[in-house]
């Protein structure tokens, strides 16, 4: 493990994560602005799978793939599952240098929170899993086996709870980063 992280701690340099981030944020905003929007004008008032954190059951999973219509599933197979196969790797990768960089600086080496880099690393692939479990229900409609929809709305679950945790782990350790510069900067009263 020691080994993992100190490659991690290697590659979590400000211009990787700089350039990272810039690739992650351009992949998301192209989602957001450009494929989910072509999606979701197939799916009328509902949501589509990805923007669901609390999950779906087997009824709106069908309703959805009904309401998206033969074009709607094919565009969410062709136009935002490809994307959505990039965008979880980098946020991965991405996120677990950001934190790494902040943690080495907030945390010792061998303290137990160096673990927690990996957190973005668990979202991501809860991010592919969902992502398989689309692609099944996509593909297998109008069958749609209650156990693929049950694992699917499951990793859009964990994708969100982990994706969430990553961010507060983010926040709160540049919370602390700057706690810590700005105490080592205020003058000790004598």
């Amino acid at each position: 493990m020691q080994v993992l992280q100190n490659t991690i701690h290697g590659y979590a340099t400000g211009r990787n994560i700089l350039i990272l981030f810039i690739i992650t944020q351009m992949l998301y905003a192209f989602m957001l602005m450009v494929t989910i929007p072509q999606v979701s004008e197939y799916a009328g008032d509902m949501v589509l799978f990805d923007l669901k954190p609390e999950g779906y059951s087997v009824d709106y999973a069908q309703g959805l793939l009904e309401t998206l219509g033969e074009d709607g599933r094919d565009l969410y197979l062709t136009h935002q599952i490809p994307v959505d196969f990039l965008y979880p790797g980098f946020f991965a990768v991405t996120y677990m240098l950001l934190l790494s960089f902040i943690f080495k600086r907030v945390f010792s080496d061998d303290s137990w929170m160096q673990v927690l880099v990996f957190v973005p690393f668990l979202a991501g692939i809860f991010d592919y899993l969902e992502n398989i479990g689309i692609i099944a229900m996509l593909t297998q409609y109008p069958d749609l086996p209650s156990a693929i929809v049950t694992l699917s709305s499951v990793f859009s679950v964990g994708k969100s709870t982990l994706t969430t945790l990553s961010f507060v782990l983010l926040f709160v350790a540049i919370g602390i980063w700057l706690y810590q510069n700005l105490k080592k900067r205020t003058p000790k009263n004598s």
